[in-house]
C-alpha cells in the first residue's frame, strides 16, 4: 500500500504500484478497466483515491472519455524506481507521455489499455523487461520466446523505418507464444473500416522480420495469425453474416486463422489457451477422445469426425475463417457436420450458420474451474 508518512510508494510489487505501472504504460487507462483488475472494487477505489491524494494519479475527462493518467511526480518516482520498464514508455515526446487531446488519439489509446489489461489477466508479458527485446532497432536473432509476450504498436513502429511500411493499420500490437504470432486488433463495441493494404502489409512485416530475421529457429510464415477482440459476441455474428464488404479481409482467407474473442474473463481463459500449446493439446484431447481421425477423405475441413463419419470442428476459440469455409463447404455440399464451442458462443454461431451445423458445448464455468482452479 502506498507509506503516507514517507510521501513515497513502495518499489514493492503491490495493489498500487501495479496500477501506476499499468498506467504508465497504456499512457491512459479507461476507469471502466479498474473493475477488471484484480482485487475488490472498493479496494481498488480506495487505492485510486490516496493515488490521488498522493499526487500521483489524475483523472482526464473529456468528449466522453474518462481516463487515468500519471502526474509528472509519479513519472518521474517510476522513472527512478525502474528505468528498463518506464524509460521507453515516460521519458521524451511519446504518446504515452505526452497524449493528444484529439478524441480518436485517446480512443485508440484506450484501446491498446483494453487489449493490454486482458493479456494481463491471461498472464501474458507486456512490460519492456519482462520480453525480448525483439522490435528494436538493434533487434537480434533469438532462438524462442520464453513467456507469452505482447508487443504494441508503439514498440512495433520503434523499428524506425521498416515500420513506416504499416502506416495506417489498425492493428494493436502483436502476440508472441510458443506455437504462434497474432497480429492482434481490438474492436471495442463495433465494427471498424479496414485498410486492406497495410493489414496485408503488417502481417507481411511479421513474416520478414520475425520468420526470416530475428526469431527464424521458432516461426515459419504459416505461424502468422490474426486475433481479434471485441466487447461481445454479436460483434462475430456481424462478421461472420458477411454483411459488410469491409469485413471481408477477416474471414476471407487473408488470414488462414482469425480468432475472435471478448475482453472479458471469458476470453482471458481462452487466450491463454492459444498462448499454450500444452493446454491447449489438452483440451483437444478431451474434446476428440470418443471422435475419429478423418484420413483426409473429406473435402469439409474438420478436426475429427463421429461414428457416422461426418465432419466436426473444434471451434472454441472461434476461429472465424475456419467457421466460415466449415459452414459454408457443409451447406455448398449438403452435408451435416458438428461445431465444438463453449455454452456462451453456440447462439452467437447458430444464428449464423446454416441449418447443415449441429452444435456441441463445453460448460465454460466447469471447464474453467477444472483447468484453472485447484480441485
Amino acid at each position: 500500500m502506498i507509506d503516507i508518512r514517507s510521501n513515497h510508494l513502495s518499489v514493492k510489487e503491490t495493489a498500487a504500484h501495479r496500477i501506476l505501472s499499468l498506467v504508465a504504460v497504456v499512457g491512459e487507462l479507461p476507469v471502466n478497466q479498474l473493475i477488471r483488475l484484480s482485487g475488490g472494487k472498493a479496494y481498488k477505489e480506495n487505492i485510486i483515491k490516496s493515488l490521488k491524494a498522493k499526487g500521483l494519479l489524475r483523472t482526464h475527462y473529456a468528449d466522453g472519455a474518462r481516463g487515468y493518467r500519471l502526474t509528472a511526480r509519479a513519472k518521474k518516482m517510476l522513472l527512478e524506481q525502474n528505468p528498463k520498464r518506464f524509460s521507453s514508455v515516460l521519458s521524451g515526446a511519446v504518446e504515452t507521455n505526452h497524449i493528444k487531446s484529439e478524441i480518436a488519439r485517446r480512443v485508440r489509446l484506450h484501446r491498446i489499455a483494453e487489449t493490454i489489461v486482458t493479456m494481463q489477466n491471461a498472464g501474458v508479458s507486456f512490460y519492456a523487461d519482462d520480453k525480448a527485446d525483439i522490435f528494436s532497432r538493434s533487434g537480434l536473432a533469438c532462438e524462442r520466446i520464453v513467456t507469452p509476450s505482447f508487443y504494441n504498436s508503439r514498440e512495433i513502429k520503434a523499428m524506425g523505418t521498416a515500420a513506416v511500411k504499416i502506416h495506417g493499420a489498425r492493428s494493436v500490437g502483436v502476440l508472441l507464444t510458443d506455437t504462434g504470432v497474432y497480429v492482434t486488433y481490438n474492436l471495442g463495441g463495433s465494427l471498424m473500416k479496414w485498410s486492406y493494404k497495410a493489414e496485408m502489409r503488417t502481417k507481411a512485416l511479421m513474416q520478414t522480420m520475425l520468420c526470416l530475421e530475428r526469431l527464424p529457429e521458432m516461426y515459419s510464415s504459416d505461424d502468422i495469425h490474426g486475433l481479434l477482440f471485441g466487447s461481445d459476441m454479436s460483434l462475430a455474428a456481424e462478421i461472420l453474416a458477411c454483411k459488410s464488404e469491409n469485413q471481408y479481409m477477416l474471414i476471407d482467407g487473408s488470414y488462414d486463422h482469425f480468432h475472435y474473442l471478448t475482453n472479458d474473463r471469458k476470453g482471458e481463459r481462452i487466450l491463454r489457451l492459444l498462448c499454450s500449446g500444452d493446454l491447449k493439446t489438452r483440451l483437444d484431447g478431451i474434446l476428440l477422445d470418443d471422435l475419429y481421425e478423418s484420413g483426409g477423405s473429406l473435402t469439409v475441413e474438420n478436426d475429427a469426425v463421429d461414428k457416422q463419419g461426418a465432419p466436426v470442428l473444434l471451434a472454441y476459440t472461434c476461429d472465424l475463417p475456419r467457421i466460415k469455409r466449415f459452414d459454408t463447404a457443409l451447406s455448398l455440399q449438403n452435408k451435416s457436420g458438428t461445431i465444438i464451442c463453449f455454452d456462451f458462443q453456440k447462439e452467437t454461431l447458430r444464428r449464423v450458420c446454416g441449418e447443415n451445423v449441429r452444435f456441441q458445448t463445453i460448460d465454460f464455468e466447469k471447464w474453467e474451474r477444472s483447468f484453472f482452479e485447484p480441485s
